[in-house]
């Protein structure tokens, strides 16, 4: 007796872009359903569930579509790495949204399958290779220019205020603190910094730890 073939589990995903073409007694879901498992039963697949997009743009982008996001989640929680849709323009539409898509669903380990043409995320069309250089130097562009637009907002920070990130010094962080340093430095017979750390601590100025202010700290405090 021959060993029964073990099939591959799969989810289907089904996309219908416009709202007339939703419902029961519409032709678009039955079609997709049909296609998605009539190529599951000829490939060896098991649709172990089904998610559907009513009425969402082939241009969307699949991480905006509800229920892609629910097919995603239902995905990584279980072991299911695999996706079947009718075709690639039902996976979507626009080229761009298509490559990236896939793209995205690979790097998660996940593979997709439209039914009427199962190889067509496999192969490296010229075109696909194209895109993907594209999306790739704009994405290096955008980074680039926000690299250079944080540097210029520090230059014109550092330049304006004389600071620009670091740690915040005792006059911007207790100003209160370093006026009441300088009223004790200005006492006479003169304070060392050691007695204006213990006057500042009477008067509740004190390190996050509770204890009083170190000398060299006061000195920060008269010279900031």
């Amino acid at each position: 007796m021959a060993r029964k073939e073990k099939l591959i589990k799969a989810v289907g995903y089904m996309r219908t872009s416009s709202a007339t073409n939703v419902g029961q007694d519409k032709d678009s879901e039955k079609r997709q359903r049909a296609a998605i498992e009539a190529y599951a039963k000829a490939a060896g697949y098991q649709i172990v569930d089904w998610f559907y997009d009513a009425a969402v743009r082939g241009a969307d982008a699949v991480t905006e579509r509800p229920g892609f996001s629910a097919m995603l989640e239902r995905l990584l929680s279980n072991g299911v790495r695999c996706i079947v849709c009718e075709s690639p323009d039902r996976f979507a539409r626009d080229l761009v949204v298509q490559l990236t898509g896939h793209d995205y669903l690979k790097r998660l380990g996940v593979s997709l399958i439209p039914a009427s043409a199962p190889d067509f995320f496999l192969q490296d069309t010229p075109t696909a290779v194209m895109v993907r250089s594209i999306l790739g130097a704009v994405a290096q562009f955008n980074k680039a220019d926000l690299v250079a637009k944080l540097k210029a907002a520090r230059d014109r920070k550092l330049q304006a205020t004389g600071k620009c990130g670091g740690r915040k010094s005792y006059a911007e962080a207790n100003p209160e603190m370093v006026q009441a340093a300088r009223e004790l430095s200005g006492q006479r017979p003169r304070l060392s910094l050691r007695d204006i750390s213990a006057a500042l601590a009477e008067r509740g100025f004190k390190t996050s730890s509770g204890a009083s202010y170190s000398a060299s700290a006061v000195k920060s405090m008269l010279g900031a």
